[in-house]
């Protein structure tokens, strides 16, 4: 059995979309330009069955291309195949301005993101380390707060419990439809400033 190579094929294309979709109606036209370039790709990075599931669209890309609405695409576009395997991902050579920025400011948020991840684990190992140094008497000094925590929601929430039950007692009686109806038209007549 040979073995396959799993080179990663790296290409620029500018792509032509203008001829596409200029045959479409007006309110298809960036939906078709995004199809085309998955078609281009598939021709020119030889994904033999045309599958254009296998083609993966970088979502500035996706941005720049739909940045000017559904009616008026950009009529050319540069982008960066690499092919990694049967997948072929595709990503924005040109960046405008307003979708670099954006990219910088995601890029920053999640290097900050990975940097707060380390630390976490970093101080989680260390607190598991000074847990197991823990004397006998300081673990069951913390059961023992943990179990009178315990004890006193259970306390309050009866307490509370008791309250609605007193509470719920003195109102269960039954108004007739004509009191309730009363009831409601002095709230209406208080409340109108009568």
């Amino acid at each position: 059995m040979a073995e396959t190579k799993t080179e990663n094929i790296e290409r620029e294309y500018v792509i032509p979309l203008r001829r596409r979709f200029k045959i479409v109606p007006r309110y298809q036209k960036t939906n078709k330009a995004i199809k085309t370039i998955k078609e281009f790709l598939a021709r020119h990075m030889k994904i033999y069955d045309r599958d254009l599931g296998k083609i993966r669209i970088d979502k500035y890309l996706n941005e720049a291309v739909w940045s000017r609405g559904i009616r008026n695409p950009p009529a050319r576009i540069k982008v960066r195949a690499i092919k990694e395997g049967e997948i072929v991902r595709v990503e924005l050579v040109d960046f405008p301005e307003r979708i670099k920025f954006k990219k910088l400011r995601a890029e920053r948020i999640d290097s900050s993101a990975k940097e707060i991840a380390k630390k976490k684990k970093a101080e989680k190992g260390a607190e598991e380390k000074v847990g197991e140094n823990k004397s006998e008497e300081e673990k069951s000094e913390e059961k023992k707060e943990i179990e009178e925590k315990k004890e006193a929601t259970v306390e309050a929430e009866q307490k509370i419990e008791k309250a609605e039950a007193k509470e719920m007692k003195h109102t269960t009686k039954t108004k007739s439809p004509k009191q309730e109806k009363n009831q409601k038209v002095g709230y209406n007549r208080s409340s109108q400033g009568h």
